[in-house]
């Protein structure tokens, strides 16, 4: 994931930064507890597409 796109991403809604995550081609919002998929390289940032994270992940 390219820094300077990570720096300017922010969670479509709760507009909180990100965290990459390259073990699972994710991005996680700790504030909405959603993980967004990036697919081939781009970020999919549509809450309808994001997973909900699960408290264990979330502690980790």
């Amino acid at each position: 994931m390219d820094k300077r796109l990570l720096e300017i991403l922010v969670c479509p809604v709760s507009k909180a930064s990100l965290e990459w995550r390259a073990d699972l081609q994710e991005l996680w919002c700790r504030a909405s507890r959603l993980a967004y998929p990036v697919r081939d390289g781009v970020p999919v940032m549509l809450e309808d597409e994001a997973r909900a994270l699960a408290d264990e992940e979330l502690q980790a």
